[in-house]
C-alpha cells in the first residue's frame, strides 16, 4: 500500500501526517476520553470537547462517533501496555519487570471493561481480536526473558497469562482496588520456576 508512515501505529495510513496542533487535539481528546470513560453514565461527546476546551467540530474531525473515539482510547490503552514490557525488561529482572507490567494490567483492565461495556458488542468483539496479538507478544517476551534467567516456569505460556489476566476486567472497581494486586502477587508467585 502507498501513503503515509504513521508515526504512532507504524502503519502505513492513506491520510497525510497531521500538523502538530492536530496531534495535540487527538492526543488532548483521547486522554480526557480515557479518565471520563470512568464516570457514570454514557460518554458524551460535547463532553469531551467541552472538558477539552474544543468546538464539537474539532472533536468530530478527529472521532466522527462516540465508538470511533472509545475504540482508539483502548487502542491508545493496548498500545501503552504493550510498550511497557521491554521498557521494563531494560531497568528489572525477569520476574519484577513482570510484576511491575501486572500492575499496568490493572490499569488496563480497568479502561477495558469500561470502553468494551460502552460500545456495540461488535466493536468490542473486533478491538479485543485487535489487542490479543500485541498483548499476547507482550507477555511472551516477559515470560522469555524470566525463562532464560532460569526465573519463570519453564511451562509458562502467554495464552494462560492471558486467560487469568483477562478476569481482571470483570471485577468491579471496590473488588479491583481490593484483591487486584493480591491475584497479580498470586499469578507472579506461580509462575516463578
Amino acid at each position: 500500500m502507498s501513503g503515509y508512515p504513521d508515526k504512532h501505529s507504524g502503519h502505513m495510513s492513506a491520510y497525510p501526517p497531521r500538523r502538530a496542533d492536530a496531534q495535540l487535539n487527538r492526543d488532548r481528546i483521547v486522554q480526557k476520553a480515557r479518565e471520563m470513560v470512568r464516570e457514570p453514565g454514557e460518554l458524551k461527546l460535547n463532553a469531551v470537547a467541552k472538558a477539552c476546551g474544543i468546538g464539537q467540530g474539532t472533536l468530530y474531525r478527529h472521532f466522527p462517533t462516540r465508538e470511533d473515539l472509545l475504540a482508539e482510547v483502548y487502542r491508545h490503552e493496548v498500545d501503552e501496555l504493550v510498550a511497557a514490557a521491554p521498557l521494563l525488561l531494560a531497568r528489572h529482572q525477569p520476574v519484577e519487570a513482570l510484576a511491575a507490567w501486572f500492575d499496568r494490567v490493572a490499569a488496563y483492565a480497568r479502561v477495558k471493561r469500561d470502553v468494551f461495556a460502552a460500545v456495540e458488542a461488535g466493536t468490542w468483539r473486533d478491538l479485543a481480536a485487535h489487542s490479543l496479538g500485541p498483548i499476547g507478544e507482550a507477555v511472551e517476551l516477559l515470560l522469555s526473558a524470566g525463562r532464560a534467567a532460569g526465573r519463570i516456569r519453564p511451562d509458562a505460556e502467554a495464552r494462560d497469562v492471558i486467560v487469568l489476566i483477562s478476569w481482571l476486567s470483570r471485577l468491579d472497581d471496590a473488588e479491583l482496588d481490593a484483591r487486584g494486586a493480591r491475584l497479580l502477587a498470586i499469578l507472579v508467585d506461580g509462575l516463578r520456576a
